[in-house]
């Protein structure tokens, strides 16, 4: 059925919508027909991955947000949904996505994690060093008495079920009753896919994350054909003191949302 819809010259959006699937769903249905001329599944050779791709997908956001989390840690919360693997498993699957091997995050070495820098002056003379592991604490040698200057919030003790988030983290996305009939719509508080995320709701914000970015591919196209540009609101593109492009506001913001209020503009729709 999705087929022969498509060859009505049904969008993949559109096809999503009609028979209640993913827009990546159809997508794949499409391209299995139009390359192998048949819309099942292709068996997968070898044997069966030890670790599932919804299993995956939540390793890659915990070690994304959190990359202190070791491959032990991830080896026993596994363990806690019925899945036996080694560390090196772990290990390889992390590497696949490249998040394994680029940094000491699971090294065995003292060097894990660390942190260093200098503070120059504008001859270049070095004023103050600093050094530490940035999950410990950063420190200074070189004031009149050597002191710890940063040191991080401890993680709450349920940090692993929610993809490694501190306390402040989780709160950035907060939408209280004095700050949502200020912000513009546009605002990524109100994403839905980012919301049903922080519900534990993983497929739906998956299906609903398709939506979205298959909405913005329809309008990117139909600017294009247009011959339109897309024009930040808020920002405008300068240069720094060194030369570099840079993204800077354009002071707007605060003047529409005090007077007239985002509620009394024209907004982009970019939610599904």
């Amino acid at each position: 059925m999705i087929v022969e819809h498509h060859g009505l010259r049904e969008g993949y959006r559109k096809l999503s919508q009609r028979f209640k699937l993913s827009v990546s769903t159809v997508r794949n249905i499409v391209r299995n027909w139009k390359t192998r001329g048949t819309v099942l599944v292709k068996a997968r050779s070898g044997r069966p991955r030890k670790i599932s791709d919804k299993q995956r997908r939540r390793m890659v956001r915990t070690v994304t947000v959190n990359p202190q989390t070791s491959s032990k840690d991830l080896q026993h919360h596994l363990a806690a949904d019925g899945v036996t693997v080694h560390r090196s498993t772990i290990q390889r699957t992390l590497h696949k996505e490249m998040l394994y091997g680029q940094s000491r995050y699971w090294g065995d070495n003292n060097s894990k994690n660390e942190v260093h820098g200098t503070v120059l002056d504008r001859a270049g003379r070095v004023v103050h060093r600093f050094g530490g592991s940035w999950h410990e604490g950063i420190f200074c040698d070189t004031l009149p008495n050597p002191q710890c200057i940063w040191k991080p919030n401890p993680q709450p003790d349920d940090y692993f079920d929610y993809y490694g988030f501190s306390q402040y983290a989780r709160e950035l996305n907060e939408q209280t009753p004095d700050m949502k009939n200020k912000l513009p719509p546009t605002d990524s508080r109100f994403r839905p896919d980012q919301r049903l995320l922080e519900e534990g709701k993983v497929e739906e914000a998956d299906k609903c994350k398709d939506e979205i970015e298959e909405k913005q591919r329809e309008r990117r196209k139909a600017m294009t054909k247009r011959s339109e540009e897309h024009i930040p609101r808020f920002f405008v593109k300068t240069l720094d003191h060194a030369g570099r492009e840079v993204w800077v506001t354009n002071g707007t913001y605060w003047k529409i949302r005090e007077n007239p209020g985002f509620a009394s503009t024209e907004n982009l729709e970019l939610w599904c």
